[in-house]
């Protein structure tokens, strides 16, 4: 006979001492049905000139080999139950600690703020570093330097004042030695994977596979401007383009062609993106057998995490699990619709599981109103034992601002861009 098992604190502190894990594995399917096309994101490919591809895997399922794709990868997880945690902070109002650096004020419109729970290294990002507390950089303050000294050992001051940065994980990479400041593995791993798809192409070793899954792109202009229009460079302003010949900044060898960045078309109506778009075809998109959303909330890991005496350990680590949990909840209440043409859907529920140290399993008993119940009551006793939970708002430091306004400046211009230009 299965028995559910009703996660109170008392048995969530209980489970800290002695399992493993907290676990679901939850299949989902498209939201336009079984077996449509659904589009994971892409990254640059190994081979120069090659088109951007989906990540590709062989993984053992069900007893064999079969090839899957990364639909949502652990650090994109990672982001969206931050993102769902913090919409909760701010819609009703839960009590979780974080660092603000609030740029309302820096005339950067529409950006407002920018926080531990949405900025890329959490709570010890440079956005943080380079602003201030009550006027003085934030890595100077009695704050800051809690955080600077930080450790598995002693992980107080981020439980007080940034919590998700230990569920999440978090690198004091700019500390001591010169990136040798403490590392905060992950508590919570969530990653979404499209099992059994389709390939064409079956390489090895760097190089990925190709899907059999096809996207096909194309524009006609509605205005009919034709590629052999030439566009130069206006002799009025660099930054803009004009048709006349007679318009364009000029050099002793003739007019200087229209272009915004090396690699462009120089001169073409698609630099200034007018004219036609050329029907293409790419191999993109993916079709499967189902998809798998696996999430684990590491117990053993948690032991790892100390701060201080025994009722302070059970406390935080109790607190931290609870809020893994919650984000967890949080994120099924949002919906799976992760990108453009990538919005899935559950297929039946899936239990969460408690691992004990043995690999046996029991089904918990969860849903969103207990998850936030549980995380309510384990806030409380967390206070109950010491600890001081505060958010902080920073403001950022005038040369932050400065930057951030010659980049949209470049942006406007298009002389911007992310690559390296080698010098």
């Amino acid at each position: 006979m299965t028995t559910t098992l009703d996660l109170t604190l008392s048995k969530l502190t209980d489970a800290l001492f002695r399992h493993a894990a907290l676990r679901r594995v939850r299949r989902l399917q498209p939201v336009g049905g079984v077996g449509d096309k659904i589009f994971p994101p892409t990254y640059p490919a190994a081979r120069q000139n090659d088109p951007p591809q989906h990540v590709f895997e062989r993984r053992r399922v069900g007893g064999r080999e079969a090839w899957c794709v990364l639909v949502d990868s652990v650090q994109s997880q990672a982001n969206r139950l931050e993102e769902a945690l913090l919409a909760a902070t701010d819609g009703d109002g839960l009590p979780l600690p974080y660092v603000t650096v609030d740029f309302s004020g820096a005339g950067l419109k529409p950006l407002e703020r920018i926080t531990s729970l949405d900025a890329p290294h959490r709570v010890y990002d440079a956005i943080l570093r380079d602003s201030l507390r009550d006027g003085e950089p934030f890595m100077q303050t009695d704050e800051g330097r809690r955080l600077a000294a930080a450790k598995p050992a002693e992980a107080t001051a981020l439980l007080e004042l940034s919590p998700t940065a230990l569920l999440f994980g978090a690198w004091h990479s700019q500390g001591e030695g010169g990136g040798l400041g403490a590392k905060f593995p992950r508590a919570l791993v969530s990653e979404i994977m499209a099992i059994d798809t389709p390939v064409d192409d079956q390489r090895t070793g760097e190089a990925a596979s190709r899907t059999s899954g096809r996207r096909t792109g194309s524009r006609i202009d509605p205005l009919g401007i034709q590629k052999s229009v030439k566009i130069y460079r206006s002799a009025q302003n660099e930054q803009d383009w004009t048709p006349c010949e007679t318009e364009a900044a000029r050099t002793k060898a003739g007019p200087i062609l229209f272009s915004r960045k090396k690699g462009d078309k120089a001169g073409k109506p698609s630099v200034i993106n007018h004219g036609n778009v050329t029907p293409t075809v790419e191999p993109l998109g993916v079709t499967c057998d189902y998809i798998e959303h696996r999430a684990v909330i590491t117990l053993a890991g948690l032991r790892r995490l100390r701060f201080g005496n025994g009722d302070r350990n059970a406390a935080a680590r109790a607190l931290l699990a609870a809020l893994g949990l919650l984000a967890l909840a949080e994120q099924d209440a949002n919906g799976y619709a992760l990108r453009s043409r990538c919005d899935l859907v559950c297929e039946g529920s899936a239990p969460l599981e408690l691992v004990r140290a043995d690999g046996s399993t029991e089904t918990v008993e969860q849903d969103r109103a207990k998850a936030l119940s549980l995380y309510e009551e384990a806030y409380a006793r967390a206070e109950s034992v010491g600890f001081r939970f505060e958010s902080l708002t920073l403001k950022p430091q005038d040369k932050l601002i400065e930057i951030v306004r010659r980049s949209r400046d470049l942006a406007l211009k298009g002389a911007g861009g992310d690559a390296d230009d080698g010098k």
